[in-house]
Parts: structure tokens; sequence; C-alpha cells
């Protein structure tokens, strides 16, 4: 089987991006990781980039970086943190461009002790999804406004594991760190799916895609809250990531992959094709049980609007179901 999808699968490398002039892009969490390189490479193609980052001082020395590395690249920075709902909110206001063309939720948390959010969110559910719901769905109206717009959300190749519990999302009975981690990234790949089915029955041209990056060198372990988590924990992540994940612009691949490819369909889940999507080349994945899982998409895309408090304005959003 792996033989057989690499062979359908097209070389694609960093290089192949095409020209992105013209674009409009925001890239949350592009201060570092992944989102840092994705953001890069999208700069080097000509797209106006906005970095989306929370903390203001990283994210001007990622924009600094960048700028020395992509000479004349059309950058700029804006706050946003996905663990509160008033940033959010914030960033959406102060949209000041005619549009938004892409946008790639990058940002979020992995593997982190118990915490909340600024909104009482178990922190992995509430920046992961809940906080990504609320930036796209805020930022709708602008992406409506471009002449192809398209959202990009980084879920995870562990996601296959979760089990998903409704009833739990919010850590409302039991806490245990990878569940958390995985059920959110789950989370994100109903969440991309469910919108591009809404747009759809909406008749809109917007394309919403899912990624799993595979096994990436990122600071996503070892940053943010697991930064505090002890020396034994960092030696045993940092050596971890070193020795077995691959480096991050291979990680990248997948989120460029589908904010790029002109002719990727609205609804598609990009994963690496090698064994268990932990490292490979992008392809484009149909079998996946959550993708066909539209009464639990459904569901808990309504559970988001409840708890955010942002409702998605789509003609016929409700009776949007397609098989």
């Amino acid at each position: 089987m792996r033989r057989k999808i690499m062979q359908n699968s097209p070389s694609w490398t960093l290089r192949t991006i095409p020209d992105q002039s013209g674009r409009v892009a925001v890239v949350t969490g592009a201060n570092s990781g992944i989102g840092y390189v994705t953001a890069r490479e999208l700069a080097r193609r000509g797209a106006h980039v906005v970095l989306a980052c929370r903390d203001p001082e990283r994210g001007q020395a990622a924009l600094t970086r960048m700028q020395g590395e992509v000479p004349g690249a059309r950058l700029e920075l804006r706050r946003v943190d996905l663990g509160s709902l008033t940033s959010i909110r914030e960033f959406a206001a102060g949209w000041d461009r005619d549009r938004l063309d892409l946008l790639i939720n990058n940002a979020g948390v992995a593997m982190v002790p118990f915490a909340l959010t600024a909104d009482g969110f178990e922190s992995q559910f509430g920046i992961n999804h809940l906080g990504t719901f609320a930036l796209t769905g805020l930022l709708l109206p602008h992406l409506l406004a471009a002449p192809d717009p398209r959202v990009v959300t980084v879920s995870s190749e562990g996601q296959r594991f979760a089990r998903f519990d409704l009833g739990n999302l919010n850590a409302e009975r039991s806490y245990w760190t990878a569940f958390a981690y995985v059920q959110s990234k789950r989370a994100g790949l109903y969440f991309a799916i469910e919108l591009q089915r809404r747009a759809d029955a909406a008749g809109l041209k917007l394309r919403s895609m899912a990624v799993a990056p595979g096994l990436t060198r990122t600071n996503v372990l070892t940053g943010g809250a697991n930064s505090d988590r002890g020396r034994l924990y960092a030696t045993v992540a940092r050596l971890l990531v070193r020795v077995a994940f691959r480096p991050t612009p291979e990680g990248a691949k997948t989120s460029l992959y589908a904010a790029t490819v002109s002719d990727l369909p609205g609804g598609s889940y990009i994963v690496p094709d090698g064994l268990l999507q932990l490292r490979g080349e992008p392809t484009r994945r149909t079998r996946e049980r959550a993708i066909r899982d539209t009464g639990t998409a459904g569901r808990l895309w309504q559970l988001s609007e409840r708890l955010t408090g942002v409702t998605y304005e789509l003609p016929t959003a409700t009776s949007a179901r397609q098989p």
C-alpha cells in the first residue's frame, strides 16, 4: 500500500510552490516551528503574510529573522492569543484589509499539564479547537471577500487514535494529557471538513482543508506550558525530538501543499504518505473515518458555537449535510 501511494504522489518540494503574489495570508503561531516555515515560504513566493502571534517579543524576533532570510518580503506582525476570546475578537475587529485570501490555523499546544484558558476552557481543547473555530468564524466575511479563499487547519496524525468523547471535551470528568491532545486535534479535522460541507451547501467558493504534519521538530513539546515541567522532562523531550522527529521544513510541507496546490478540492485532508503518516511526502487521504462522521462533526459545531458565542453566517448552514 505504501508503494502504491508513493507512486501516485507527484514529486513536490518547497520549490514547487507557485507564485503567491497578490494573496494576503494569516498564519497563526508563525513565530516558530511549522508556522514560521509556512509563513516564510509563502512570503518567499510573494504573498503578503501576517504573522499572528501570541507573544509580541517572540513575534518581533521571528519577523526580524524572516526579513533577513527573505529580503523584500511583505510581512507584518499582529497579536492574537487563541486562549482568549477577547484577543481573538480584537484581532478580527482590527482587520483593515479589503480581503483575506488564506488563513492557516497553525497555532496550538501539545501534551501540556492541565490548565484553563482565559475563558475557562481546558487549554488544549480551548486553544487548538475553540480558538481556531472562533478566529475562522470572525474572519469569515473577509475570507468570502477574496476571489479564491482558503482555510488550512493543522490537525495531527495522532487524531486517528482519539476516542472522541463529546461529553468530556472540556475535561468535564477527567483529564489525561495525551487523550486531550489527540481529541483536540480530531476536533480540528471535524471542523475543517464540516466547514467545507457548510460552504458547499451555501454555494460558497471557500475551500477548507485539514493537514497532519507528521513527526516534526518544533518546540511544541518543550516550549510554552511545557517549559516548566522540570529538567528531566526537558532533557528527554529534546532528545526524543532530535532523534525521532524530522526537520521542521518537512513538517511544513503538508500545510504549504494544502495552501498552494491550485486544483486541490475543498475538504481535502493532506498527510505524509509514509507509515502511520509519521513522515513522507504530502498526499491526499480520503479513507479517514472522521471525514465521513457527519453526525459528530455537526454536534461539535453546535457545541463550539455555544461555547465561543461565534455563529457562522452561512446561508442554509443548518441543513448543510453531505454524505
